[in-house]
């Protein structure tokens, strides 16, 4: 027995548990020694690895950039399976991808691109600006029925060599670059499918790009329905390789299972949360919840030729003055939009505040309808030369939106006018109300650029589909400004032409804007490096997916 032993076996035992509890607090206090001076000189860095699983509410159809419309399932995925020949930063702005660089002519007709040379198509072959010909040819020809051949339309294009294409544009149009953001087809991988099997192609769902990630594999279940969709990172990627090894996405038939899949860590990521369900999170402390800015609103989108009622100009002021902006934001959005009075959202190029505003005022709506001739009757509703101050109100039945109609009907019942509100399908309102117009009043949202060009939702030429003038609105000066806006390339001019456009809008009350919600993207704290400050749409949140990462070490500083 060693004389440590012989002197510890002399202690009391009070004496050997004080002893005992120094030698923890020495050895405690020298490992943090250490730990303190290993993370003082040394960092952490991102590391090739690991996978990150997301879920969407929806199901992936066209995994295909020409066809994926308006579907949020296929954008998504063909945002990190296909690259552009330009891309939205992650600050929303635009940055060259598969674009080298590129050169305006003087009179702002012809756009040179020169394309970055030895990128590679997920399979191997190599890409040309055969590919981006073949892209634009088939978004133009109406055999394919893209979705983007509208914006395509006057547009010319050829190749010079197999690095440099050319477009040639009838009249300039300032807003050009953002079309060629769209993703390129492989040619040599679509000329042989006929175009009535176009959206038949096992490429649709089985896609070959030149992004950052390429397709794997999708799992179904005995229905035909798309369980989960996985991407690999693409090792012969042109740019920064991402760090994640592998992206798999998991699809949800509403947001209840969508949050139920996340508060059970089946999925490490949301595509989006509704603000009022973030209070359902069972995991806050390990989730960032990103708050991001999208330059979209929503608005109520009155049809002046179908409702006599809603064509007179009164009745339109005092139901903006019988709304409530802020309680519809703090109740519905929990907080997460701003209010908006015009159809430039705030944070966007060109927005102003000097516009007319019809703030929430009941007794103002009152007296408005009033001395317009509206009197109520016994039953509390208002009518004028016995025309009833009755219309309907169409919406999807996203729950904002439907939760959103159903106050409007309330505010709007207090002073007077009776609603019916309808919450459909988003698929039957396009369809059956949006394109054929057939509405009193609609409820919807319009996404805008940064760089916003409201040509499509102003102009008189767009009342009809494919255009998208909900409001059916006509006004020559108005036509006239925007058609300036679409020329003008100087930004200055560009933006009090926009100011001019607001101001003019808002006067004329062909709609009612509400707000412009924040887009809320919930992912678990595991997955860093995403820094996402505003997007043009949901898809754009990919936009520095590259540097994302799961894994990492540590390194001396």
């Amino acid at each position: 027995m060693n004389t440590w032993q012989k002197i510890f076996q002399a202690f009391s035992s009070r004496e050997r548990f004080t002893v005992n509890i120094l030698i923890l607090v020495i050895i405690v206090s020298l490992t943090g020694t250490v730990l303190g001076f290993y993370f003082h000189f040394t960092k952490k860095v991102p590391i090739p690895g690991g996978e990150y699983i997301e879920g969407i509410v929806g199901q992936p159809l066209y995994v295909n950039p020409v066809l994926a419309g308006s579907n949020d399932a296929d954008a998504d995925l063909a945002s990190l399976i296909y690259s552009g020949l330009f891309k939205y930063g992650s600050d929303g702005k635009l940055i060259a991808d598969l674009a080298e660089s590129y050169e305006v002519s003087e009179d702002k007709l012809t756009y040179t691109i020169h394309l970055k040379k030895d990128v590679k198509w997920h399979d191997g072959e190599s890409f040309t600006a055969d590919d981006a010909l073949f892209t634009v040819q088939v978004i133009q020809d109406p055999i394919y029925k893209s979705p983007l051949r509208q914006s395509w339309q006057g547009v010319g294009a050829e190749v010079s060599d197999e690095n440099t294409i050319r477009f040639i544009l009838q009249t300039p149009y300032a807003f050009f670059l953002n079309n060629l953001t769209v993703g390129i087809l492989p040619r040599h991988i679509w000329e042989s499918v006929a175009p009535g099997n176009f959206p038949l192609a096992e490429y649709n769902l089985r896609p070959i790009g030149t992004g950052c990630y390429r397709f794997s594999d999708f799992e179904k279940d005995g229905e035909g329905n798309i369980l989960s969709y996985t991407l690999e990172a693409n090792e012969n990627y042109y740019g920064q390789k991402p760090f994640i090894t592998s992206m798999q996405f998991s699809f949800f038939f509403d947001e209840d299972s969508l949050l139920q899949a996340y508060n059970d860590k089946q999925v490490f990521g949301m595509s989006y949360i509704s603000p009022a369900r973030l209070a359902d999170l069972k995991s806050k402390r390990s989730s960032n919840i990103l708050s991001i800015n999208i330059p979209r609103y929503f608005a109520f989108f009155f049809n002046q030729q179908k409702s006599k009622v809603l064509a007179n100009r009164e009745v339109r002021k005092a139901l903006s003055l019988a709304i409530d902006r802020q309680a519809i934001i703090r109740d519905i959005l929990s907080g997460e939009g701003k209010e908006i009075f015009s159809p430039i959202s705030p944070g966007t190029f060109g927005f102003t505040d000097d516009v007319k505003k019809f703030e929430f005022d009941a007794g103002k709506a009152n007296e408005t309808l009033e001395n317009d001739g509206w009197k109520k009757g016994d039953d509390g509703f208002r009518k004028k030369d016995n025309l009833p101050l009755e219309f309907s109100l169409v919406t999807t039945d996203w729950p904002d939106l439907a939760e959103t109609a159903d106050m409007l009907k309330q505010q709007w019942e207090a002073v007077g006018a009776k609603v019916n509100v309808e919450s459909l399908p988003v698929a039957d309102i396009q369809q059956n109300y949006i394109r054929p117009r057939e509405y009193d009043a609609l409820l919807f949202g319009q996404v805008l650029g940064v760089d916003p060009d409201p040509y499509a939702f102003w102009h008189s030429s767009q009342t009809r589909d494919p255009g998208l003038n909900l409001a059916l609105y006509s006004n020559q000066n108005v036509d006239k400004i925007l058609e300036k806006i679409r020329l003008e390339t100087d930004e200055g001019k560009r933006a009090e032409l926009l100011k001019e456009f607001q101001q003019t809008v808002t006067d004329d009350v062909p709609a009612l804007f509400l707000y412009s919600p924040n887009y809320l993207y919930v992912v678990n704290k595991k997955v860093e490096g995403i820094s996402i400050r505003s997007m043009v749409t949901p898809d754009k949140r990919f936009s520095n997916v590259e540097n994302w990462y799961v894994k990492t070490k540590r390194v001396r500083k």
